[in-house]
Order: C-alpha cells, then structure tokens, then sequence
C-alpha cells in the first residue's frame, strides 16, 4: 500500500512539474510570439519608409531628366543667336552696298566696298571655327573632297590631284560641314 500510496505522489508530483513546464513553455512561446510579432511590425515599417524613399527618389530622378531635356532644348534653340547677332553688322554692310550700287557711278568704289565685306566674313568665319578647305592643285581626298567629275590632266603631274573647284568646302572645327565639289585629273 505504501508503493501505491508513494505511486499516486509520485504521479502527482510528476502532474505539477509538467504543468509547470507547461506553463513556462507556454510563457516563453508567446514572448517568442510576441518579439516576432514586433519585429515583423518593425520590418513593415522599415519596408514602408524604403518604399517611401525609392518613391522620392524616383519622383526625384524624373524631374531631373525633364529639367535637363527642357535645358538641352532652350540651348539648342538659341546656340546659334551668337553668332547670327554678330552676322547681323554684315548684313548691315551688304544693304549698304546694294544701295551704293544703286546710286554709285564709281565701279571701283563699289568692288572695294563688296571685296572689303567678303574680307570681313571671312574673318568672322575664321574667328567662328569655320576654314576653307584647300582645293587647288591638291591631292584627290575622298575625306575633304568630292569629285563630281574627271577631266584629263594637262599634265603627267596632275593626275590624280584637283584640277578645278566648283566649291568650297569648309570644315568647323575639324569636322567637315561641307565637302569641296571639284574635278580631278585623270
């Protein structure tokens, strides 16, 4: 009876500490339950500020781009006032002469006044970047030159070099804007 009786305490004793258990493990399930609840909380919020901030910073980025098209564009609308603003006192120079041509029985006067003109675009020309391309007597270049015909050379020395231009060609800064139409010798 005495092992019955120590049984049934025994079992009791084990009840009491698995509840206990029990209880502790339930306990320390919700703390974990609840730390992970609040760290998914802090995860939503860190998702959502990030979110906020690639949002911003995209908005950020479009507006940069539009702000630098509109500046590219307003640029490429008035680069080219410079330099018809300094074209305009040529301008000025030919309606002078066409009205001394008018009125002028001096015709060397007026040559003068045509060919001292021609000098002064050339030189707004120059100080623009902008050069003739050497024909005459050149070697045949495909890269500054284009042949709209050939022509027999007057002369063994000429063959293959420019026997006559019909027009310049000009390049701006080293790049070609226009290629000289010449004749080359054959």
């Amino acid at each position: 009876m005495k092992n019955k009786k120590h049984t049934e305490e025994n079992s009791n004793g084990d009840e009491t500490v698995q509840n206990a258990n029990s209880a502790q493990t339930n306990e320390t399930a919700e703390q974990a339950a609840e730390e992970i609840v609040d760290e998914l909380q802090t995860m939503s919020q860190k998702c959502a500020e990030l979110n906020d901030k690639n949002l911003r910073l995209m908005a950020e980025f479009d507006n940069y781009r539009k702000r630098t098209l509109k500046e590219r564009m307003d640029l490429l609308k008035t680069a080219s006032e410079s330099v018809l603003v300094n074209m305009l006192p040529l301008v000025d120079d030919f309606e002078r002469a066409i009205k001394a041509m008018e009125t002028s029985e001096d015709v060397q006067a007026v040559k003068d006044g045509v060919d001292l003109i021609y000098s002064k675009f050339i030189s707004f020309l120059l100080q623009n970047g902008v050069k003739a391309i050497p024909s005459e007597n050149e070697v045949f270049d495909t890269e500054f030159h284009e042949a709209i015909t050939t022509f027999p050379a007057p002369t063994e020395e000429m063959k293959g070099k420019i026997i006559d231009c019909a027009s310049k060609g000009y390049t701006l800064n080293d790049k070609v804007i226009r290629f000289s139409k010449v004749v080359v010798g054959e």
